[in-house]
């Protein structure tokens, strides 16, 4: 084998085994998974439903009984009802807002009732908009609890008690107060206001009108009931999360969750509960969506990952328990937490981790262990977006920019080639002279190259290069909101979903889906940019001399197959990357070699493949 072509060969085998793995770890395995899964999480998107300890229906009618420095427990439905019949089933109060609709339940003063605006189930513009959280009685309950725990069991709010609130309906400019008297000396306030987009603000205030003093714990968590379906991607994390100060980012699947050790002792709760931290938050996320509870960051706090048992299955849980507080009589205290329930949108979340100060909150999008990539990436491509309008646009011209960027590297790269076909006389001289010695054969090839300055492994660094960014523009696509439903030109209406086209129902003039094959569906949807990619792949390939070995010719010949098939399942955006920076890197390399007096063999080597594919036909 030729050292020029075993250096092509390195590469291919390098972007094969890239693409392989990245087809075996991130790419849906089949299509009725991806849209099963869609379905799943765009009409349930985040669920929960219950505080740390257990609970149970015979606790719905009182106080649940709580332990110092830990989160309660509330109560569950007995009945899964319609979200309609659970929403009618408790006084509420309404939240209107410019991103959210939903509600407030009195009856817990729970937020369990969010639906976004802004976002859709479909492309279809007419779908039902998202739903993030759910009451209690649903299908699958989600929602965000906040309040007090202590040694005053029957004298605190629980699930069951039904506030008094100030107001019909909350909006981003009019904040709501809900009141809650225990009888025996405490006040309970709390004053909940949200802002335009995803943050709400609560403020926890109990006032001692009481003769003894009161020692209570804030709290505030995350519940959801039932294992979500999850799209199961080793690049993208959808479970339990947060920051829990200088102990970092922690992130829990939902099986992960449950392989824990019970925690604390003797409660039929698992997980794990750390020390006090300062900072962070501590939520569950989707790909697209998630709740946060984001205490005040100033004070310490204890944060945790649960799941326990139910009735109807798991309850999932993230807690964070603030330091008690001894209310003497005639004083008031007041804490204020924060929950984040919405799209992970960057814009926005950049913003809450700047304007509060909440620490590593924008680990909240999973940007990955490229993060140093990822993210100047986004931005870089938002910038463009903002400008043009379009993302796939936004994605050519950084696909340029890159190309400029490592320029002087696939300069030197393509140069060393060149110079490598001009000696390729010489090589095939030492090779002949040195036939029965390779050692000696070796060393004067190695003098070539000296001589001649090449470097024999430059033909690995363009593919090398376009490895990181692949990578980087794979999970931008992948985990940002902003790329979702992003429509290009034509047919392609979501940049971060798969060519919705198929060679093999002729573009849709066939009335049937190639994606319901069983097995092969997946393979089948070769759609029009797939196939765009394949044509300049192999037109890079046709840049090159034909190799003389038959067996690395036939490599190259189904290359560019191989490839067409397995990006046909990956998102268009990333397609149309490829096959654009296919093209540039075909005029890149010609005039590369035209700079260096090298011979072009594209059109030489398009002529020989269709004069051999014509020839029979002259018999």
């Amino acid at each position: 084998m030729r050292d020029d072509n075993k250096n092509l060969i390195v590469a291919i085998v390098l972007s094969m085994a890239v693409l392989l793995g990245w087809q075996y770890f991130f790419a849906a395995p089949e299509a009725e998974r991806q849209r099963q899964a869609a379905q799943q999480q765009q009409s349930t998107q985040v669920n929960p439903n219950a505080p740390n300890p257990p609970a149970s229906p015979s606790q719905a009618g009182g106080a649940a009984p709580t332990v110092p420095g830990t989160v309660p427990s509330t109560p569950v439905a007995p009945a899964v009802e319609t979200r309609e019949a659970a929403l009618a089933r408790s006084p509420r109060v309404t939240i209107d807002t410019p991103a959210i609709a939903g509600s407030i339940n009195l009856r817990g003063g729970r937020i369990d009732d969010v639906s976004l605006k802004n976002y859709r189930e479909t492309v279809d513009p007419r779908s039902p908009n998202i739903v993030l959280l759910s009451p209690a009685g649903t299908q699958n309950p989600y929602y965000a609890d906040f309040g007090w725990v202590g040694a005053q069991n029957g004298a605190l709010p629980t699930a069951e008690t039904v506030w008094t609130a100030d107001r019909t309906t909350l909006n981003a400019s009019t904040p709501v107060t809900l009141t809650w008297d225990n009888g025996q000396g405490l006040i309970f306030r709390r004053t909940i206001s949200v802002d335009d987009k995803s943050m709400f603000t609560v403020k926890n205030a109990v006032e001692n009108r009481g003769s003894a003093p009161a020692t209570l714990h804030p709290y505030g968590l995350v519940s959801r009931h039932g294992k979500p379906t999850t799209l199961g991607y080793y690049v993208l994390h959808e479970g339990l999360i947060g920051v829990l100060g200088d102990k970092g980012l922690q992130e829990y699947t939902y099986d992960a969750i449950a392989k824990e050790e019970p925690v604390p002792a003797g409660q039929n709760t698992v997980g794990e509960v750390w020390d006090e931290v300062n900072g962070g938050f501590v939520g569950i996320t989707d790909k697209y969506w998630a709740a946060a509870v984001i205490p005040d960051q100033a004070q310490p706090y204890q944060g945790s990952f649960t799941m326990r048992q139910g009735p109807t299955g798991q309850i999932y849980q993230a807690n964070m328990l603030g330091t008690a507080q001894t209310l003497q009589p005639g004083a008031t205290t007041e804490v204020t937490q924060r929950l984040f329930a919405g799209a992970k949108e960057v814009a926005t979340v950049d913003q809450y981790h700047e304007a509060f100060g909440i620490k590593n909150f924008d680990l909240l999008i999973d940007w990955g262990w490229f993060y140093f990539i990822t993210k100047p990436l986004f931005k870089v491509l938002d910038f463009f977006f903002r400008l043009f309008g379009n993302f796939g646009v936004a994605i050519l011209i950084v696909t340029v920019l890159l190309k400029i960027l490592f320029f002087p590297l696939a300069n030197k790269s393509y140069a060393s080639m060149a110079k490598m076909k001009a000696v390729q006389p010489e090589m095939t001289s030492i090779r002949e002279r040195y036939a029965d010695d390779k050692m000696k054969q070796q060393q004067a090839l190695m003098e070539l190259y000296r001589k001649e300055k090449i470097n024999p492994v430059a033909g690995c660094w363009p593919v090398l290069i376009q490895i990181p960014v692949f990578f980087a523009l794979y999970k931008v696509l992948f985990v940002t909101i902003e790329m979702r439903h992003a429509p290009f030109f034509g047919w392609i209406r979501d940049l971060a979903a798969p060519d919705p086209t198929s060679i093999f129902n002729l573009f849709g003039l066939l009335p049937y889906n190639p994606g319901a094959v069983p097995v092969l569906g997946p393979f089948l949807m070769l759609g029009v940019w797939p196939i765009i990619m394949g044509i300049t792949m192999w037109l890079q390939m046709k840049m090159n001399p034909e190799p003389p070995d038959p067996v690395q010719k036939q490599v190259f010949a189904w290359m560019p197959v191989i490839f067409t098939f397995m990006l046909g399942s990956f998102p268009a955006g990333l397609v149309i990357y490829w096959a654009w920076n296919n093209l540039l890197s075909v005029s890149q390399q010609a005039f590369i070699m035209r700079k260096n007096g090298v011979k072009i063999e594209l059109w030489d080597n398009l002529r020989k493949t269709f004069n051999r594919k014509a020839s029979p036909a002259k018999g």
